[in-house]
């Protein structure tokens, strides 16, 4: 099987790979390396804190939990990314983090997975956003808000759902 790096920045490469399937036909298979992403649901008096910013692949605004990976494909440990990431993006500093999970959001073209954390005992501070989040926003939403702005299709972003999700089976027990 051979591999070539069909393109890399210091977010992600791009992999194809020669073949061979289980009919012993031969084919190419491209997708993507990304390290593994931590994402971040700060909870708090019966709501979450949020973020939106610019997404330039979808060409929209839109909402999520805090969420990032560090540059240059660097692997860290989850919760030391977690807590920077919520610090980076909101201020916000934790005094639990409580893995809810580790998932993979698109298994099917990229090897990328991400942890997800429960935030709790949040402390507030200030941000230390990068230069690509410089059109951040931050703010806190009440869950029976968070679940309409998820019906309205004003949250989509499929790794705050799968968190939300794990945080629902964490709260039955």
């Amino acid at each position: 099987m051979a591999s070539k790096v069909v393109y890399r920045n210091r977010w992600m490469t791009v992999r194809e790979d020669r073949i061979v399937r289980p009919d012993r036909s031969e084919g190419i298979y491209g997708f993507l390396e990304k390290p593994d992403f931590a994402v971040v649901v700060p909870a708090e008096r019966g709501g979450f804190h949020l973020v939106e910013e610019y997404r330039y692949p979808i060409g929209a605004r839109t909402w999520s939990f805090p969420q990032g990976s560090f540059p240059d494909r660097r692997a860290v440990d989850p919760e030391r990314l977690g807590r920077a990431e919520l610090a980076e993006e909101t201020g916000l500093h934790a005094a639990t983090m409580t893995v809810l999970g580790f998932l993979h959001g698109a298994h099917g073209t990229s090897d990328q997975g991400f942890t997800v954390f429960l935030a709790t005992g949040l402390t507030p501070g200030e941000p230390a956003r990068e230069p690509e989040e410089q059109d951040m926003v931050h703010r806190f939403v009440p869950r029976a808000e968070f679940c309409r702005m998820v019906r309205a299709g004003v949250i989509t972003d499929s790794s705050t759902l799968a968190a939300y999700g794990l945080l629902l089976m964490h709260e039955q027990g």
